[in-house]
């Protein structure tokens, strides 16, 4: 069995800082990707992606994107950003590695089995990078199994090439499903129509000019309810009354919910177009129509369910003692758990972008692992 002070699950941006960190204090950590290569998550979305957060908050710890990149990363920027930052570090990447399952071994000191298809790794501590995107959700609506369009998760989504001329529902209102609706509809789809159950709240990505991740670092320094206020007000201001346009007004707010808004890179002027059609929550399918929660029903070619991810780190971890009701952790990223020896990071949902988040609970982790691992190892 193989062994290593640390060894971090997951080797995406997270997975990466992590072990840049831990490199600078001294630690040499073992990364297992699942990929066969760095960036495979990335490089599976779809092709229009780019970072919503700019080019100067985006970059992992101790090694900033390079300033000649874009202000707004592509998908493949991004990946080759990734590549470059392992290489910069000289990091312990095991690829083709997938974990399957993380128990605790009880003893002294106490030690983690890192469980996958053939040899098993064992270490002192282990990070959690696995990220929030894991896990697909695919909703059970009635009448699936007899839908005889296509059905596929965003996940799944790369282009509108296979979607030329056809009818299309796009289900959820996230960032996904608002960018791929906008892909569809301005590259050749017949009609797009965007099915909301829960309004989200949308905000422009560059207000004035500057963009909106930095004006959430600073509203995020505000009462909660003050900055919702501040940002409704001038979303409205920038992008008008969108219920004019079939779009409900949002049922939450980012600041207090702590929740990522919509953030618009082409979706608000699609709408405003008629580009894009706005319908109630799905709620079942019959061979050839998209039924509402009203009782009205359409035809579609294809359903794309933007309906979001799960951790799946209830089925990763052994025990759940460190997750919440949403399989979640419990404890902020970076910082010790109610397992010793068990840490995550790049579970954050955070306003601030979470590439920011990444940089700084990644520094803020190497610190806490280096001191629990002065502890734990044997004298």
């Amino acid at each position: 069995m193989p062994q290593a002070a640390v060894v971090i699950v997951g080797a995406g941006a997270s997975g990466l800082s992590a072990a840049a960190a831990l490199q600078r204090r001294g630690i040499d950590p073992v990364v297992l990707e699942q990929d066969s290569a760095l960036g495979g998550t990335w490089a599976r979305r779809y092709d229009g992606l780019h970072l919503h957060t700019v080019r100067a908050h985006s970059g992992l710890a101790h090694y900033p994107i390079p300033s000649g990149e874009s202000k707004y990363l592509s998908r493949d920027e991004y990946v080759a950003y990734l590549n470059d930052y392992a290489r910069h570090f000289s990091l312990r990447i095991v690829a083709n590695y997938a974990v399957r399952r993380v128990r605790m071994e009880r003893g002294t000191p106490i030690a983690w089995q890192i469980c996958g298809v053939g040899e098993h790794w064992r270490a002192l501590a282990v990070i959690l990078a696995t990220g929030q995107y894991r896990v697909p959700c695919v909703p059970a609506l009635p009448g699936l199994e007899s839908y005889t369009g296509t059905f596929t998760h965003s996940v799944n989504y790369r282009n509108a090439s296979t979607y030329v001329a056809k009818r299309v529902l796009v289900v959820g209102a996230g960032n996904s499903g608002a960018e791929i609706a906008t892909h569809l509809a301005e590259q050749g789809a017949a009609f797009v129509a965007v099915s909301i159950r829960t309004p989200p709240p949308i905000v422009p990505r560059d207000p004035f000019g500057s963009p909106v991740q930095r004006t959430s670092m600073l509203l995020s320094l505000l009462p909660p309810r003050l900055a919702d206020h501040i940002g409704k007000m001038t979303s409205r201001l920038l992008l008008g009354d969108l219920s004019r346009y079939g779009l409900p007004n949002a049922d939450w707010r980012p600041y207090s919910s702590r929740r990522v808004p919509v953030i618009d890179v082409g979706f608000v002027n699609a709408l405003k177009r008629g580009l894009l059609q706005i319908r109630p929550a799905l709620v079942r399918l019959t061979p050839t129509q998209a039924v509402y929660a009203d009782g009205r029903a359409e035809p579609f070619d294809a359903v794309i369910a933007a309906t979001g991810f799960t951790t799946g780190l209830d089925s990763l971890l052994e025990t759940t003692q460190a997750l919440d009701d949403l399989c979640e952790p419990t404890d902020p990223a970076g910082e010790p758990t109610a397992c010793p020896g068990l840490f995550f990071i790049g579970f954050t949902h955070s306003l601030r972008g979470h590439l920011f988040e990444a940089n700084r609970a990644s520094r803020k982790l190497a610190a806490n692992v280096a001191r629990y691992l002065r502890h734990a190892s044997p004298s």
